[in-house]
């Protein structure tokens, strides 16, 4: 196993920047997690990692040693696509087999390992099936087995479950976690799905627009968003951003108004929906008209117009409302976040 770190990192295709002096150190034994929308350089990351792609600047150190003109078949790493790239040709133990064949391990203990790591991923009674003879979730695990049976310092995975149904998602989610957790294998995982990111993360890495915005556990990223974007970002509903304004001891903004002492100035506050509540009418920080209610079998979405605003409420089963029905919301106190309106930096828990 061995721990990575990364320098000042940098990668420019022309003018385009996809990463811009990345420093990050990943732990050993670590299962790390670069999220980000599309284009904000988490695969590009993971490419230089791998060393399939070569940084324009920075550094690159393995197991403390630095790897940057070392080739991709040297690193001892091993990868997982979204699309499995697994050989049609093969059956499954041929497919597993294969990094070790190449690596001449005697027939013996390659069938042996073989055996192994397709037990660890239940796939040890389809050796003999062809790819095209799987379900999506068995290439899935035929593509772990593939990786882990070289026994690597390091596990690659690029957005693996993004090809699979939702409920084999959340299955398979739970595997890999105590997969990993099991072989002990420093973990680079990349992801758009912060549901994923949050429930296999040791760490998340938030990615936006090739620079990092912050990196922390789960549980810090979403109580604690060191930004705008963050707070957006994480989150199903995401979290609500209200702009306004702090003047007087009162939080004033489009469809309503609550003392607040705080620094004056032009801000963001932001709620999450589980922190939304219905308030009697004339006893609320906001009042408005229901916008949706969308019931999703152990919660109710409901979202209030308020001014030009939008307010997410995530409330009980039983709580919809017609649309257009009047309503009035409160904010669970300490439980709201302020952000700089230009910066969008936080500023503290309210």
């Amino acid at each position: 196993m061995a721990a990575i770190e990364l320098r000042k990192l940098t990668k420019s295709f022309g003018a385009y920047t996809a990463l811009a002096g990345l420093d990050l150190s990943i732990g050993d034994g670590e299962f790390l997690v670069l999220l980000g929308p599309s284009g904000c350089g988490k695969s590009t990351t993971m490419r230089i990692v791998a060393g399939l792609e070569e940084p324009t600047s920075g550094e690159i150190r393995i197991g403390g040693r630095r790897v940057n003109d070392m080739p991709a078949r040297d690193r001892d790493l091993a990868m997982v696509f979204q699309n499995y790239a697994l050989y049609p040709h093969m059956t499954v133990g041929e497919n597993i087999a294969y990094p070790l064949k190449i690596r001449k391990v005697a027939r013996p203990e390659r069938e042996a390992l073989v055996r192994a790591a397709a037990e660890r991923v239940d796939m040890g009674h389809l050796l003999t099936r062809r790819p095209a003879e799987l379900s999506g979730g068995q290439r899935q695990r035929v593509a772990l087995a593939r990786a882990i049976v070289r026994r690597p310092q390091v596990f690659l995975m690029d957005e693996p479950l993004s090809n699979l149904d939702a409920k084999l998602r959340t299955v398979m989610r739970g595997e890999l976690k105590n997969l990993q957790r099991d072989l002990g294998v420093t973990t680079i995982y990349v992801t758009h799905d912060q549901v994923e990111a949050m429930t296999l993360a040791d760490r998340i890495v938030v990615l936006n627009k090739a620079t990092i915005q912050q990196i922390g556990t789960p549980a810090e990223i979403y109580a604690r968003p060191a930004n705008t974007f963050v707070a957006g970002f994480i989150g199903s509903p995401p979290m609500n951003l209200l702009p306004g304004r702090l003047l007087d001891g009162w939080f004033s903004s489009e469809g309503g108004r609550f003392p607040l002492a705080h620094a004056a100035g032009d801000v963001l506050l932001g709620v999450r929906p589980e922190h939304v509540r219905i308030a009697p009418e004339g006893d609320g920080h906001f009042s408005g008209t229901v916008f949706s209610s969308e019931l999703l079998g152990d919660c109710t979405i409901l979202t209030v117009k308020a001014g030009d605003a939008l307010i997410a409420a995530k409330l009980a089963p039983e709580a919809g409302l017609e649309r257009g029905a009047p309503v009035t919301l409160n904010f669970e106190p300490g439980r709201m976040h302020l952000f700089d309106a230009a910066t969008g930096l936080r500023r503290g828990e309210v």
